[in-house]
């Protein structure tokens, strides 16, 4: 595990120049790891029931991420968001799951937070591995149903 945290160290410390340039928000060690591997997997292509470097969907990368830091996860997105520790929005982390509802009545979408207002996901057929955004007023804020963790403590506050 300590191998899989300097290997996101290391990933962390060569981003490239387009990663997100908000303030900077201290992550737990296992969250900067699950968020610096989903960072590397951008331009990954898209592939429906996608769970490894070939191609992804949304769950499957999210699933992906947190297997290669010693975290097993649920396979879709409802199930990750069923049985994720729930994280107050004000209190998100890089590596904290974000799950949207777009086409179904249930959670449909999960992405993976990297800080800054930024997350990565696996968008839909004909895209790649990208950034999403949750900037007030854009399609993914208006489809943010929560958010969750499966590493580290969670603080409890009065929300």
């Amino acid at each position: 595990m300590r191998a899989a945290f300097a290997f996101a160290a290391a990933l962390a410390l060569s981003a490239c120049r387009t990663a997100p340039t908000g303030p900077a928000v201290p992550a737990p060690p296992e969250g900067a790891a699950i968020a610096a591997l989903a960072t590397s997997l951008i331009g990954t292509p898209y592939q429906f029931g996608g769970a490894d470097a070939a191609g992804f969907d949304c769950s499957g990368l999210a699933r992906y991420v947190h297997e290669r830091v010693g975290v097993l996860i649920p396979r879709t997105a409802l199930e990750q968001q069923r049985a994720a520790a729930p994280v107050p929005l004000a209190q998100l982390s890089p590596g904290d799951l974000v799950f949207f509802r777009l086409r179904r009545r249930a959670i449909d979408h999960v992405g993976i937070y990297t800080g800054g207002g930024r997350f990565i996901h696996a968008p839909r057929a004909g895209l790649a591995v990208e950034y999403g955004e949750l900037s007030a007023g854009s399609f993914y804020a208006r489809h943010l149903k929560g958010a969750g963790r499966f590493w580290g403590p969670v603080r409890r506050t009065g929300q």
